[in-house]
């Protein structure tokens, strides 16, 4: 993306730096900058805002081992992945999860995920065009 970003997610995070490095690696995102409460990760087609939760905040959130899954917000984002299968790989080195479930879209398959903070996402692959 050239340019300040036209759309994008932003994320607080208990542990941002932790939360930047998984979707860094599961997404292969790039980092476009950091300071002391921010990550700003990119690729093509997205641009995810990891910010710190304040301190006094962030010491009456408890993520678990393994996180729990926080499936009553109102708003999921998805990015498509060249391959989930490699992507899942990389969520349950860096202590997230990808669900089982699959569904299939016109021209592209999709299952959930979660972030090693428990917030849960889409994962989409884009299928061959006879599938």
């Amino acid at each position: 993306m050239a340019g300040p970003a036209a759309a994008g997610v932003l994320i607080y995070a208990k542990d941002f730096h932790l939360l930047a490095r998984f979707y860094e690696q599961v997404l292969r995102m790039q980092r476009l900058h950091a300071d002391e409460h921010i990550i700003v990760l990119e690729s093509a087609a997205l641009q995810l805002v990891i910010h710190a939760i304040p301190a006094e905040i962030a010491t009456q959130v408890h993520i678990g081992t393994p996180p729990q899954r926080r499936a009553d917000v109102a708003l999921k984002f998805f990015v498509t992945v060249p391959v989930i299968a490699e992507a899942a790989i990389a969520a349950e080195e860096l202590g997230g999860q990808v669900f089982d479930e699959r569904w299939q879209g016109p021209g592209f398959a999709v299952c959930n995920a979660m972030d090693c903070e428990g917030n849960v996402f889409q994962l989409r692959e884009n299928l061959p065009a006879d599938q």
